[in-house]
C-alpha cells in the first residue's frame, strides 16, 4: 500500500550514502521535537533580525530520541515501519483550504501579485530610462538612492520573464527584463570574474568584483527564464556558461567564501554552503526542463546528493548550512548552523523530484519539510524564526523574515497538489493565516508586505529595500498551482501515478 507521507519520517543511518538507498531503508522517524520531550519550548528575548535565545531543550532528549530511532538498523535489512492508512484524495478540507475555497485563496493571490505588489513595483522600482530596478525604497516609494545590485537584476530578470512565461502574457513584462538583460549584458558576465555587487543609476560599476557567486548565479537564472520569454535560445546558453563559471569558482577558487576564526570556532576555508547548492539546484532543474544537457544534469545530481546526503545531519534530523570543502561535518559551532534555506531548499528538491518523476525524493523531501517547519516554529508568537545559531546549545535566531515564512507556502502547497497530505494542509492553513495577519502592510496604511521583521514583527515606519523575488515568486507559483488544483476539481494530480 502506498506510504502517506504524512505518517512516516526517515532517518539515514550514520555513513549511509545514497539517495534512493538509503531512502528505502530508513528507520521511521516521525515525531516531533514536542513529542520527544513532552514539553512546549519556553522562549525569552527580544530583539530584531539577530536576536538570539536560548530554548529550554533537554539536548539529550532530544539527540538520544534521534539516536535511538537509528540503533540497530543498517541499510542492508531495515524495514520501514508505517501506518497503513490511505493518502488524502482532496487538496482541500471540505472544500476548504485556509478556511477558504480554492477560488478564494486564487483570487486573494491575484490581488496581492497585480494590485499590490506589481503595482508598487511598475511605479517605483523599474527604471525605464537606464534599465533594471532601483530597490532601495522607502515604504511610500522614495528613493533612498538609485544604485543598482547583480542579485536584484538578475532576480528581476526572472521575475518578469516567469511573469510572462507562466502568468501573463503582457509584452511590457518581456520589454522591462529585456532592458535589465541589457543592462547587465554590458559588464560581460561570461567573463572570468564575478559581477560588480552594486551599479550607479547609469551602470558604472562601484565595487570590484563579488567574492561570492550570487549575483551571477541569479544573473543566470534570470536569462534562462528569460530565453523563453524572448524565444532567443541563447540566453539559455549564456545562463549555461555563468552557471560553468560560477561552479569552478566554488570548486577551485581558494579561500573561497572562507568561514572566519571566532571565539568558539577555528576559521573554515573554502566550505560547501546551502544557499550555493539550492541556487544551483534551482537553476538546472529549470534549464532541463526547458532542454537536456549532460551537463547540467551532473550538476543537478551533485546539488540534490550535497543537500541530502551531506548537508543533511542525522544526529538531529535537520539540515545544515555548512560543511567542510571536503563533503565532511565541521565540528566546530559553524557547524551547528541550521538557517531558513533549508526548507526553502526542500521545497526546491520538491521541484526537481516531480521533474524526475522521482517518488522516493519526493517522500523524503517532504518529510523533512515537515520536521523543519515543526522545529522552528515558534509555538508562543507564531511563524518560523531565521534559524538555529547552535542546535546542540539550543542557541536561536528569532527574528521573522517574509521570504521563509512564504518558501512554507510554496513548499506544503506542493506537498498537498501532489499527495493531499493533511499534515501539509494543515501547516499551509496554519502559516497562511499567520502571514496575512502580521505582514500587509495595508494594515498600517502602505503598499506591500513587511520584509524583516524582530520576532514579534513590530511596524517599522521606514524600510530601505523593496523584496523583487521571494514575494512575487510564491505569489505566482502558488497562484499557478490553485488554477490546477482548481481545473482538476480539487483532486491531487495523480503525478506519480
Amino acid at each position: 500500500m502506498e506510504r502517506p507521507i504524512s505518517e512516516t519520517r526517515w532517518l539515514r543511518p550514520e555513513g549511509c550514502r545514497g539517495t534512493s538507498g538509503c531512502f528505502n531503508s530508513a528507520r521511521r522517524f516521525g515525531v516531533s521535537l514536542y513529542q520527544l520531550t513532552g514539553r512546549r519550548f519556553s522562549m525569552t528575548g527580544r530583539g530584531f533580525k539577530t536576536t538570539q535565545c536560548e530554548v529550554a531543550m533537554k539536548r539529550r532528549t532530544f539527540i538520544g530520541a534521534a539516536s535511538a530511532a537509528a540503533a540497530g538498523w543498517s541499510c542492508a535489512s531495515a524495514s520501514p515501519v508505517v501506518n497503513a492508512t490511505p493518502e488524502a484524495p482532496s487538496v482541500t478540507d471540505g472544500g476548504m483550504l485556509a478556511g477558504k475555497t480554492l477560488d478564494k485563496l486564487r483570487e486573494e493571490h491575484r490581488y496581492w501579485l497585480f494590485d499590490d505588489y506589481l503595482s508598487f513595483h511598475d511605479r517605483f522600482c523599474v527604471d525605464r530610462e537606464f534599465g533594471g530596478f532601483t530597490t532601495s525604497l522607502d515604504r511610500d516609494g522614495t528613493k533612498i538612492n538609485t544604485n543598482k545590485n547583480a542579485w536584484f537584476e538578475g532576480r528581476g530578470i526572472w521575475v518578469m520573464s516567469y511573469l510572462y512565461n507562466s502568468v501573463r502574457n503582457d509584452p511590457d513584462y518581456v520589454n522591462v527584463a529585456r532592458m535589465s538583460v541589457d543592462f547587465i549584458m554590458k559588464h560581460n558576465p561570461l567573463g572570468p570574474e564575478l559581477l560588480p555587487s552594486q551599479f550607479t543609476r547609469e551602470g558604472e560599476p562601484l565595487t570590484g568584483p563579488a567574492q561570492i557567486f550570487y549575483g551571477d548565479m541569479f544573473v543566470a537564472n534570470g536569462l534562462q527564464e528569460f530565453s523563453q520569454a524572448s524565444g532567443e535560445d541563447q540566453y539559455w546558453d549564456m545562463a549555461k556558461k555563468i552557471i560553468l563559471k560560477c561552479l569552478d569558482i566554488y570548486d577551485h577558487r581558494p579561500n573561497y567564501g572562507n568561514l572566519p576564526k571566532t571565539e568558539t570556532s577555528p576559521e573554515v576555508v573554502s566550505p560547501r554552503k546551502l544557499g550555493h547548492w539550492f541556487v544551483l539546484l534551482r537553476s538546472t532543474t529549470q534549464m532541463l526542463e526547458k532542454r537536456d544537457d549532460p551537463e547540467l544534469k551532473a550538476i543537478n545530481d551533485r546539488a540534490v546528493e550535497a543537500v541530502m546526503d551531506y548537508h543533511y545531519n542525522p544526529a538531529y534530523d535537520l539540515i545544515n548550512e555548512n560543511i567542510n570543502h571536503d563533503m565532511s561535518r565541521i565540528e566546530s559551532a559553524h557547524g551547528q548552523l541550521v538557517v531558513g534555506h533549508a526548507p526553502e531548499t526542500l521545497w526546491m528538491v520538491l521541484f526537481e523530484a516531480l521533474r524526475r518523476k522521482d517518488k522516493a525524493l519526493f517522500d523524503r523531501a517532504a518529510d523533512l519539510l515537515r520536521r523543519h517547519i515543526e522545529v522552528m516554529w515558534d509555538d508562543v508568537y507564531g511563524g518560523l524564526m531565521l534559524g538555529i545559531t547552535h542546535v546542540d546549545k539550543s542557541v536561536w535566531n528569532t527574528g521573522k523574515a517574509l521570504w521563509l515564512q512564504e518558501e512554507i507556502l510554496i513548499g506544503t502547497m506542493c506537498v498537498i497538489e501532489h499527495t493531499g497530505a493533511q499534515w501539509a494542509k494543515d501547516w499551509f492553513s496554519k502559516m497562511y493565516t499567520y502571514i496575512l495577519e502580521k505582514f500587509p502592510l495595508r494594515q498600517y496604511g502602505h503598499p506591500l508586505w513587511i520584509l524583516y521583521a524582530d520576532r514579534f514583527v513590530t511596524y517599522r515606519e521606514h524600510t530601505s529595500r523593496l523584496g523583487n523575488f521571494h514575494h512575487p515568486r510564491q505569489l505566482m507559483i502558488n497562484m499557478n498551482a490553485l488554477d490546477r488544483m482548481i481545473e482538476r476539481g480539487g483532486k491531487v494530480s495523480g503525478h506519480f501515478g
